[in-house]
């Protein structure tokens, strides 16, 4: 059983603009206790500062109450007594003394011999033990200490022989490791003190604090750090839902986390962080069970290819296919399946040929968006006398809209093509439009219908880059017709709604005819 460590409270929180109000301190800390169920917590650093005692304090009464003050760990420094009193006072049990890893740091920051180094500890670990508070070990820098100093890393490990500490906790404190460095380190370590119980506790200078970390654990150690979604200082720590999946998956150990809870943490560590979890992060990330290529949705209706051991029910998650210009025949046919829409063969071209369309000036569709855009090929008019070539409109506070457009028309029963052209202004972007199409209208003698309604809707739940649906409904010469258009842009929606009445009125016969 490897035992996980969360320090997405202490470590986590030196990531660059995080802070966390005592509130969310708490309910990051229960969450992650009781529901991700990780062995132990690092919450703060003792005396910092009058919001970090506040949070603590609430940690360790909220712990208390629940028999679980000994999981609850909190920074400390070789201060005699002052961080222990500090910790004791608050109702902690659990300091992580902060000691020298490398000779570098212990002469050049705390400007003294190991011999007083070691003394330091000795006297800091009794006086915490006298009050009440038990005490493992970081050595700070300690991979730089074996890569430049090896004998003073093994000479402190000695000489804590007799110093009473649970845990001496090995940190690769700027990430310079890579993994087949923390096995040799690491397997050296094991191999002269059998009898100790140590920790890994990775930084991902250079990406590696996951890798790392398994290599620590396929070495033999018996606790490995994490934090929630890798936060931390500079490139952040080991990731807790990466690291325990490894080491389920790669290395056969296992863990007290729950793999369906992991998620869950993530997603309410980045709303509280405000450090938003980019979407292809593994495990956590928006996109980590996205398939966007077309011959993976295919692949996997055809028999699950493109599936491995890493399922996205195991983290309460679903598979999903992204409909994007990528996206082929099996991509649509997996979400009309799911939206239980029936389209001929012809009908799945036209919808996926407009879905490519629209995903050239938007990322990626939602299945949400389907249903609109299925309605706006089904109603499309067979014969296409106007075609937009383009719409140019600009709108600011202050001045009257613009537009520009240009139109391609054919006429009925002609061969001959006119490109028309016009600008005009309105009273917003919409009617801008409308004002430079009636003009292009009036060149061609058409007359067209009157705007009766007009009706914008996004899908449910949708955001600000949602698929929007105009609705317009018209009437003239007695005669009145709905046309809908889609775009991710509103106007052009609305201009997409008015080219299908265009086709619609002259189809019809209505507005005079054309010539």
């Amino acid at each position: 059983m490897i035992e996980v460590m969360d320090t997405t409270l202490r470590d986590g929180e030196q990531m660059r603009d995080v802070s966390y109000t005592p509130d969310e301190k708490l309910s990051i800390a229960q969450f992650v206790l009781e529901e991700v169920g990780v062995d132990r917590i690092e919450i703060a650093s003792a005396q910092v500062s009058a919001g970090e005692r506040i949070g603590a304090e609430k940690v360790l009464r909220w712990a208390a109450a629940r028999g679980a003050a000994d999981r609850v760990e909190i920074l400390g420094y070789t201060d005699g007594d002052a961080s222990a009193r500090w910790i004791a006072d608050l109702g902690g049990r659990v300091m992580n003394v902060l000691a020298k890893g490398s000779l570098k740091h212990l002469t050049r920051q705390l400007r003294k011999t190991p011999e007083q180094h070691l003394q330091d500890i000795d006297d800091t670990v009794r006086r915490a033990q006298r009050l009440g508070v038990a005490c493992n070990l970081y050595l700070e820098d300690w991979s730089n200490g074996m890569v430049d100093s090896r004998d003073y890393v093994l000479r402190i490990i000695d000489g804590l022989a007799d110093t009473p500490v649970a845990r001496i906790m090995l940190p690769d404190t700027l990430g310079v490791l890579s993994p087949p460095m923390v096995t040799e380190m690491v397997e050296t370590i094991l191999g002269r003190y059998p009898d100790r119980r140590f920790d890994f506790h990775a930084h991902n200078d250079y990406g590696l604090a996951t890798a790392n970390t398994l290599a620590a654990v396929a070495a033999g150690i018996a606790g490995v750090h994490c934090t929630v979604n890798g936060m931390g200082e500079r490139a952040g720590n080991a990731p807790l839902d990466e690291v325990v999946v490894g080491v389920h998956d790669f290395l056969g150990k296992s863990t007290r986390i729950r793999e369906n809870r992991l998620v869950q943490v993530s997603e309410r560590v980045d709303v509280v962080s405000g450090r938003r979890v980019p979407p292809n992060k593994a495990i956590s990330g928006a996109n980590a069970f996205t398939q966007t290529a077309g011959i993976h949705a295919d692949g996997d209706r055809k028999g699950d290819l493109y599936l491995g051991r890493l399922l996205p029910e195991r983290f309460g998650r679903e598979r999903s296919y992204a409909l994007g210009k990528l996206a082929g025949k099996a991509t649509l046919e997996h979400h009309l399946d799911a939206l239980g829409i029936e389209l001929s063969g012809e009908q799945r071209s036209a919808v996926l040929e407009r879905i490519k369309e629209l995903a050239d000036r938007k990322a990626t569709i939602s299945q949400q968006d389907l249903p609109y855009i299925v309605d706006d090929v089904l109603a499309r008019p067979h014969e296409r006398h106007f075609v937009l070539e383009s719409v140019v409109v600009v709108s600011a506070i202050g001045i009257r809209s613009t537009a520009t457009v240009k139109l391609r028309f054919t006429a009925p029963g002609g061969q001959e093509t006119v490109i028309h052209e016009d600008s005009a202004q309105g009273d917003g972007g919409y009617d801008a439009f409308m004002n430079a199409v009636g003009l292009i209208a009036g060149k061609i003698g058409l007359a067209l219908p009157e705007l009766v309604d007009y009706v914008v809707s996004i899908p449910p739940g949708g955001h600000s880059d949602a698929i929007v649906q105009c609705t317009i409904t018209w009437r003239g010469d007695g005669d009145s017709l709905m046309t809908k258009g889609v775009n991710s842009d509103q106007v052009l929606a609305a201009a997409e709604a008015t080219e299908k009445m265009l086709n619609l009125w002259i189809a019809r016969g209505s507005g005079n005819g054309a010539s």
